[in-house]
């Protein structure tokens, strides 16, 4: 069956529902979610019963893009500072020092044991030298795993930000297999290119985006995850199109954006969150459907080597020299290292080599395709069992809850009070969203004048105006009336 504009929309929406019952079904025996999608996509395939015909990398590839950008994204907007700071250090040097090691020292073991050139080899090791944020952020969150002290804010910060690492890398390896009568140092412009270029414009899209969303002053609130969206498409093409690496530049960007106050962060959020569900199900099924199964048999052997010595050998590696100044327990370490998942942002990065047409790029891809089935497998079903072994999994009762599992939360609202503003009060002249309000608390109504109205971010607090304040309990709402709008409460 051939994919064409009258039947796309029946197959791709049946695929998804497919895909969302897999999904469901995947809770209740174990494996990962993630790795259904895959299946469905491969069984939908030319090969199996579907009879999709789907042989287009470019295609492939611009699906792939986007949908990093939008799961890293979310995974950046999410992720609050005070909950990431305490292991900043750590997580930067996994995702830079870390993604570094492992890919050099798997490039030589793939150098060593097969006909790849040492590049080619060196290729192969950037592609799958990060840890998938996909595969990461939907485990961890799915199996309700709940780790000792800061075990999971490190984890998801690497898995978010170190995929700009291996992106770098595998630029700049696929520019010198290009370019063999160059002297190697020559690409080393084209690395700090790529990663100053990304940082800045991450940084500066951040500051402008914050701005926008808090000043354009749009009439309806369903249009902020429109402009958001808007504003990280711009993000990823402006900065890739100067010679910037985008995907730096959209996770910085959503890490500065998600730790501002704005208008409408919950909503922002919330879509951001789906989203980034149903980019993952659309990119593993296109991903799926573009590798042919019967291509994978003939680098089964090369790829269990591989995937074995990654996950044996090449991430404990890295991860121990990269915590190794830290104060860590090695049980720990391991448990990290045994969290190095990949999943469908290698595949997405193999498709780059197909698009350059490099000599072996068809065989790099089934490899890595091997590669990430096995690790989610053998990886991803074994976490929790991993985590009761090194000692560092709690009680589910007693899981930490981050700012993002509160903002994703439905409310609970608890504890209202109406209040009045006094022309001594601090929050006098000042717009809701200036006033700082902690999570999960909000103003419910504003009377002013004998009406009522429904406040937003962009709504200024006059002398007189009487709010309902709604918080999730008792104590948050005190420290609204005290603290922050220095109130007396109505009698």
């Amino acid at each position: 069956m051939t994919l064409t504009t009258d039947n796309i929309l029946l197959i791709g929406s049946l695929l998804l529902f497919v895909s969302l019952l897999a999904g469901k079904a995947s809770f209740r025996v174990g494996i990962p979610t993630l790795l259904f999608f895959l299946a469905v996509g491969m069984i939908a395939g030319s090969d199996y019963i579907g009879g999709i015909s789907f042989n287009n990398p470019g295609v492939a590839q611009l699906i792939g893009i986007i949908a990093l950008c939008f799961i890293l994204f979310s995974g950046g907007f999410e992720t609050d500072w005070s909950y990431v700071k305490p292991v900043i250090g750590q997580g930067l040097m996994l995702s830079i020092l870390g993604v570094f090691i492992t890919a050099v020292t798997l490039g030589l073991f793939v150098w060593i044991i097969s006909d790849f050139s040492i590049w080619e080899g060196l290729l192969l090791g950037a592609i799958v030298s990060s840890t998938d944020a996909a595969a990461v952020f939907s485990i961890l969150r799915s199996k309700n795993l709940a780790l000792k002290g800061h075990i999971r804010p490190l984890l998801e910060f690497e898995s978010g930000s170190n995929d700009p690492m291996a992106n770098i890398l595998m630029v700049v390896f696929i520019s010198i297999i290009l370019n063999p009568g160059k002297p190697v140092w020559s690409v080393l412009p084209l690395f700090a290119e790529q990663l100053l270029i990304g940082a800045a414009f991450g940084v500066f899209f951040g500051f402008v985006g914050r701005f926008v969303i808090n000043r354009i002053g749009l009439d309806y609130e369903g249009l902020y995850p429109p402009l958001a969206i808007t504003l990280m498409l711009m993000t990823y093409s402006v900065t890739s199109s100067i010679g910037g690496n985008g995907f730096l530049a959209v996770y910085l960007s959503a890490l500065w954006l998600g730790n501002q106050e704005l208008l409408h962060k919950r909503t922002i959020m919330k879509m951001f969150d789906g989203l980034a569900w149903l980019m993952q199900i659309i990119l593993f099924i296109t991903l799926g459907l573009l590798v042919t199964p019967g291509h994978i048999l003939p680098v089964i052997g090369i790829g269990l080597a591989v995937s074995a010595f990654l996950i044996f050998a090449a991430r404990p590696l890295a991860v121990y020299i990269c915590l190794l100044p830290f104060k860590m327990k090695n049980r720990v370490r391991g448990f990290i290292s045994w969290v190095g998942l990949k999943g469908a942002v290698p595949i997405v990065f193999a498709t780059f080599p197909l698009m350059a047409g490099l000599e072996k790029a068809e065989m790099i891809f089934n490899i890595v395709f091997f590669i990430s089935i096995t690790s989610v497998l053998l990886q991803g079903t074994t976490i929790p069992v991993m985590a009761r072994w090194t000692h560092v999994s709690l009680p589910s009762r007693v899981k930490p809850v981050t700012p993002a599992d509160i903002l994703l939360s439905e409310p609970f609202n608890n504890a209202m009070a109406e209040v009045t503003i006094t022309a001594a009060s601090p929050a006098a002249g000042k717009k809701v969203i200036d006033l700082g309000f902690p999570e999960n608390s909000r103003i419910a109504l504003l009377r002013r004048d004998e009406k009522y109205l429904i406040p937003d971010g962009q709504t200024i607090i006059m002398p007189e105006d009487k709010l309902i304040l709604i918080a999730g309990n008792k104590k948050i709402l005190d420290f609204l009336i005290q603290e922050i709008c220095s109130l007396k409460q109505s009698e």
